[in-house]
């Protein structure tokens, strides 16, 4: 059987239609293109679905792939990273804390390779961890480029499965926003001051009244046994990674929370969050002992 096509080709074209009204011929701009070199596009949909927040998340997270991220400037150095106050707005949003989920300021800890880090008291904390591969545990024990970029976001990957796990548990930290290698996005924790809206103080910079001050101590003392109660210890638990927020409590800096059992240290790293702890509520005048408290978390935890 034979078939004739020249019909096809000799047929006119379809008719192209009416020329198109320029009110609604638009400029599209490249996705990555932004010309200011403190924002990027939002990177919430970029990284693995493990690593965005747990659900039920905030109203307040932006989610949108149109959001940008603006950088607005760093808020706080520290010995492993630092935290930096990122906006994350879809354009057009005019408030930094939309309640429509369309903006909202976070904080972005961002950790620093081993060669600009002067965190030296990591084989302490790590002591019973796992590294993910054998690769990676070589690179690191060679401190080579890539097992610096591995230790780096160990940190990282440290302190976000401890936020997420202390938020499932329904404790006083920050909520997890996402983590995108060695970036860490995470909420910001405010109170409102006479300038507006500010980070707030950190304990060891306030001055609580006797209820407010034995209120702060139930808090702490609550959040350090549920800690315990599931086999965990911040390790590093001091005044000043503890956050008043108003008339609550807020733990903040958990990258080297540490096993209680599987870490032979996990012991005496409970007995100094215990020790940093009841000696600033001693010098306010609260009659607590380091010792007393030590035992009853042991209660907790066996």
């Amino acid at each position: 059987m034979s078939h004739d096509f020249t019909h096809y080709l000799s047929d006119p074209q379809p008719d192209p239609g009416p020329e198109l009204d320029p009110r609604f011929v638009f400029d599209f701009t490249a996705y990555d293109d932004l010309d200011d070199d403190t924002q990027r596009w939002s990177t919430w949909l970029s990284v693995e679905p493990l690593c965005r927040g747990p659900e039920p998340r905030p109203d307040w997270v932006v989610t949108s792939q149109a959001a940008i991220d603006t950088d607005l400037g760093i808020l706080k150095t520290g010995k492993e990273a630092d935290a930096f106050l990122l906006e994350r707005a879809v354009p057009g949003s005019d408030e930094l804390a939309d309640p429509t989920g369309q903006a909202v300021v976070m904080v972005a800890k961002r950790y620093r390779g081993e060669d600009h880090r002067s965190f030296h008291r990591s084989t302490a904390y790590t002591e019973g961890r796992k590294t993910r591969n054998t690769r990676d545990a070589r690179a690191m024990a060679k401190k080579t480029a890539h097992g610096r970029a591995v230790a780096a976001g160990q940190w990282a990957w440290a302190e976000w499965e401890a936020l997420v796990r202390c938020h499932q548990l329904g404790l006083p930290v920050p909520y997890p926003v996402q983590l995108d290698g060695t970036e860490l996005l995470m909420e910001w924790i405010t109170v409102e001051g006479e300038d507006g809206t500010q980070t707030a103080p950190r304990l060891a910079q306030t001055r609580p009244d006797r209820p407010l001050l034995e209120s702060y101590y139930e808090q702490l003392r609550e959040a350090m046994a549920e800690l315990v109660r599931h086999g965990v210890v911040h390790g590093d638990l001091s005044p000043y990674n503890i956050l008043a927020a108003g008339e609550r409590l807020v733990i903040i800096d958990l990258p080297q929370v540490v096993d209680l059992v599987g870490n032979v240290n996990g012991m005496e790293f409970l007995m100094r969050d215990c020790t940093n702890v009841v000696g600033w509520f001693r010098s306010r005048g609260l009659e607590v002992d380091e010792h007393d408290l030590f035992g009853e978390l042991l209660a907790h935890a066996f």
